[in-house]
């Protein structure tokens, strides 16, 4: 009795702290939702926080979208997201095969050299990332800013693909090789295809942080027309004043890509961080 008592308890601790947890967690998405809709009016009314307003201001949004010009920050987030997140992985999980497959010298020092790259802050390189993209022309350019995330995601995404290749036995290559398929196959056709929970979750982390980066893209887009969404929603803060109606709106629509993607990969997320650590 006493051991089933014990249970009980700590389910009630575990529960209690998932509940708090929960409630820290929901409040700012709950506060961001209540000032999106409020018009600018209601916010020098006395009205509470946490309260409904009278009506409901859904011209925050259209303004966002059209006035705030979000869809065309949201277009610009697409194309290099697009194109960063799938390039990049699949430099990364080459990098990884080559490591963790190839008989190649040296495998471990080649992994700590990558790994170098994310005790690098990026700050350090925001003068000379400037002043060689000014010359070879391309600031304001799509690829000069994938191509700078690429560089800066790829320590990442290799530490993740090699903790999970490093977990899928030896005995699938020799198999394959007596199939008769040389390097190239054995990595597109078998390698790859297993490893999808590690893939799944380097697409969610990947497009999550190319999605809000903020400081490489104010540095390297000055253009308007070119800009991403953290950047452009930059543009909502007046100097003399903001909506904040205006701009929780703005915040709310853009976060709605990201769910998408985390939705539809959440299911292998688990499994492939904890191939990813295991190994």
């Amino acid at each position: 009795m006493e051991g089933k008592s014990r249970k009980v308890g700590k389910k009630i601790w575990l529960y209690g702290i998932l509940t708090i947890l929960a409630f820290i967690w929901i409040v700012p998405m709950l506060t961001l939702l209540l000032t999106a809709i409020k018009a600018k009016k209601d916010f020098y009314s006395g009205l509470s926080l946490f309260r409904l307003p009278a009506e409901i201001a859904w011209s925050n949004f259209t303004n966002a979208l059209t006035k705030g010009r979000l869809l065309v920050y949201m277009k610009n987030d697409f194309i290099v997201s697009g194109l960063k997140v799938p390039l990049g992985i699949f430099v990364e999980a080459m990098a990884a095969f080559a490591i963790t497959r190839l008989n190649i010298k040296h495998k471990t020092g080649i992994f700590i050299f990558f790994l170098i790259g994310m005790m690098l802050p990026m700050q350090t390189a925001l003068v000379p990332i400037n002043v060689i993209y000014s010359k070879l022309k391309l600031l304001n350019t799509y690829f000069g800013l994938f191509y700078v995330y690429i560089g800066f995601g790829i320590s990442y995404g290799i530490l993740i693909l090699r903790g999970f290749f490093k977990g899928i036995p030896k005995d699938i290559d020799e198999a394959a090789f007596l199939d008769g398929c040389n390097k190239w196959q054995l990595f597109i056709k078998v390698i790859l295809p297993v490893s999808k929970p590690a893939v799944a979750t380097l697409v969610i982390t990947d497009f999550l942080a190319t999605w809000n980066e903020y400081l490489l893209a104010s540095v390297i887009i000055n253009d308007n027309a070119k800009k991403t969404v953290p950047v452009g929603i930059m543009t909502f803060v007046g100097e003399h004043g903001t909506d904040y109606g205006y701009l929780c709106a703005g915040v709310l629509v853009s976060v709605i890509p990201v769910l998408v993607v985390y939705l539809v990969f959440q299911r292998h997320f688990v499994e492939g961080m904890a191939g990813a650590v295991k190994s």
